[in-house]
């Protein structure tokens, strides 16, 4: 089993990164929360790249790739924090129409809470009974739902890829500041405590991309729950060491550290949660 991209894959991922960096760079990240709402323009413009028909057949206008090719772009999505229902209408395409070219917003009752409900143009699932929530994260509204249980395995793995993005995102920021900011006339990653930081995330970010990369070439439901479960790890204690490395810096309003965090929080209640995933493999162990 080769769980390393291949040309094509890596081409892939490459083109959707640097589309990101043209389209939602820093600037347009800080533009977005200090206006929230859904950017329909920036959506249609994801759509036109073939992001949310990857999967649609060709015969059918898609590029007709699979589960492995999904989860390197969304890894890419989650490495930019772009916001918006990007599982339910990547999940909804080929089958709402207008999902597949971004014209159509599609967001889905997948659990106990509902991600852009006011903005999208339909709903997967019975809404009723929905009630808004002040969520943590300015880029995703939330509504909670009651008695909601439907979890999509699929969507739990690209949840799963979103936080590998977001962890492969922070240990980078991390790093670079730490080579950058200077104490005691040297670099603060030449002091061992900044070291050991920068070292488990590493470590964190690529136990989670040998977990989120396996369960997309194989499937397994159990392996997709392990999958959600570490990459949710990754991504919020990424988060917090990344903080951590950048001290006082950290915590101010100024830093993309906090952004990283809280869409963290807000991802690991979607899908499988912790709990939930952890209730799966025991079951199937």
């Amino acid at each position: 089993m080769d769980l390393q991209p291949d040309d094509d894959q890596r081409a892939l991922r490459d083109g959707f990164r640097a589309l990101l960096a043209r389209r939602f760079g820093r600037d347009a990240l800080r533009a977005a929360v200090s206006a929230p709402g859904l950017d329909r323009t920036l959506w249609r413009a994801v759509g036109d790249a073939g992001f949310f028909a990857l999967r649609v057949p060709e015969a059918r206008g898609g590029l007709g790739l699979g589960a492995v090719e999904a989860v390197l772009v969304f890894e890419e999505a989650g490495r930019a924090l772009l916001p918006g229902p990007l599982v339910a209408t990547f999940l909804a395409a080929g089958e709402v129409e207008g999902a597949a070219t971004g014209e159509t917003v599609v967001t889905a009752v997948d659990g106990t809470l509902v991600p852009w409900l006011d903005e999208a143009d339909v709903v997967v699932g019975d809404a009723a009974g929905a009630t808004p929530l002040r969520s943590v994260d300015p880029l995703t509204p939330l509504h909670r739902v009651p008695g909601a249980c439907a979890r999509e395995p699929l969507a739990s793995l690209l949840l799963a890829a979103e936080q590998l993005g977001s962890a492969c995102g922070t240990r980078d920021m991390a790093v670079q500041y730490a080579r950058e900011r200077e104490q005691f006339g040297q670099p603060i990653g030449a002091f061992q405590a900044v070291k050991h930081l920068c070292a488990e995330l590493l470590v964190r970010t690529e136990v989670a991309r040998a977990a989120v990369y396996a369960a997309a070439v194989t499937g397994d439901p159990g392996e997709v729950a392990g999958a959600k479960l570490l990459a949710d790890e990754a991504a919020v204690r990424n988060a917090r060491d990344c903080l951590q490395v950048h001290g006082g810096m950290g915590f101010t309003w100024e830093a993309d550290v906090h952004l990283h965090l809280k869409r963290a929080w807000v991802r690991a209640g979607l899908g499988t949660t912790a709990a939930r995933a952890e209730e799966e493999l025991a079951a199937a162990l």
